[in-house]
């Protein structure tokens, strides 16, 4: 009898989805990471276009279509100076799977991957279905990844270690010197750096920086996306970039895996990454409205709360008890140690959700505070 291989039986369903299926009908949910903006009108409207006009009937380019990768290459020349050859661009089913090409690409059975714990939940999976072997290591007080950690849990076993900033599950934003310790490392150890920077624009304080700047290598892929600069999860459209040898090896990934993009949300990303710009603008100020909101709330309940300054997220230390209390309030939270080991005696919030919702959750979260201190 077939049973299942060892890969799968390491992977569970995501605690996220946990708390969601747990939660009441009428809960407020500041569990989920989507944007609550509509994809921008330019956006829609050139996937419309581009159905009615058939050019979305056949497979595109296993990369893409040569007018997104384009969009791609000019939008990382005019943000960060940096020189992308369309050539070296894969667009992808969102950037989810653009870190499952890199890790099948470059992590062989047993191999170690360091990634950040807490961080985002699919390092872990992806990691083990590629057959490689998880190295999670902790953060900083702030909630960011010291180098120097990364530094400190390089083997000879190690294949791929992943930087996120701005970063999910923590909001923290990695600053200039950060990223070019990031690129020294992976220029110095000869390990592959995955940069995933899917909330590159959603920045309150500082800049966006990429180790992929900094690197003398070819040892950076960065990994990115339209899910949350444009309010597209639904869309399904991220992208992965690095060398073209890189990439030569994540397309054979990508070709019998996905085939291509889909092609009415490749035009969609074409036209929000060249289009214009003004709703991101709006959106990332929105959000830093209400995180002020949110950090004023957490701080009134008495909870000691990191300042993010990414991303739509905020995680404050909450003590025992503290999420369930919550969640039977009928307001969705997650449990820090969803995010790793490291995550334990946090909790997630996010304030992608209308500011009036956020008001009434945070006087729940009061009340619930109160009652289990």
């Amino acid at each position: 009898m077939t049973e299942f291989s060892d890969r799968i039986e390491q992977v569970s369903i995501s605690g996220i989805r946990e708390v969601f299926e747990a939660a009441g009908e009428d809960a407020i949910n500041l569990g989920i990471g989507q944007p609550d903006f509509p994809t921008p009108e330019h956006a829609r409207r050139a996937a419309i276009e581009a159905i009615e006009a058939e050019k979305t009937d056949a497979y595109t380019s296993n990369k893409g279509i040569l007018e997104l990768r384009e969009a791609i290459s000019t939008r990382y020349d005019r943000d960060y100076g940096l020189a992308i050859d369309p050539a070296d661009v894969i667009a992808t089913a969102g950037g989810s799977e653009a870190l499952h090409l890199v890790l099948e690409a470059h992590v062989d059975p047993g191999e170690e991957v360091i990634f950040p714990d807490p961080g985002f939940v699919a390092y872990d999976a992806l990691t083990r279905i590629a057959g490689g072997t998880p190295r999670p290591v902790p953060l900083r007080e702030d909630l960011t990844l010291d180098p120097a950690t990364v530094e400190e849990a390089i083997t000879d076993e190690t294949a791929v270690f992943v930087v996120n900033s701005p970063g999910n599950p923590t909001g923290a934003v990695q600053d200039e010197a950060d990223m070019r310790e990031f690129a020294r490392i992976a220029d110095e150890h000869d390990v592959l750096c995955l940069s995933d920077e899917v909330y590159e624009r959603i920045v309150f304080e500082g800049t966006h920086r990429s180790p992929m700047a900094f690197a003398e290598t070819d040892n950076v892929v960065v990994v990115s996306a339209c899910s949350k600069t444009y309010s597209m999860t639904g869309w399904r459209l991220g992208w992965v970039t690095g060398s073209n040898r890189r990439i030569e090896r994540m397309l054979r990934v990508h070709q019998y895996a996905q085939a291509c993009a889909s092609a009415p949300a490749q035009y969609a990303a074409e036209a929000a990454l060249s289009g214009p710009q003004d709703c991101v603008e709006e959106m990332v100020e929105a959000f830093e409205h209400r995180r002020d909101v949110v950090l004023d709330g957490l701080e009134d309940a008495g909870l000691e709360v990191p300042t993010p300054q990414g991303a739509f997220y905020v995680m404050p230390k909450v003590p025992e008890g503290w999420c369930e209390e919550v969640l039977s309030r009928d307001v969705v939270v997650v449990p820090g140690e969803a995010f790793g080991e490291h995550g334990a005696g946090y909790a997630r919030l996010s304030y992608a959700t209308g500011t009036e919702e956020l008001k009434e959750a945070l006087e729940i979260i009061h009340d619930a505070t109160r009652a289990v201190q």
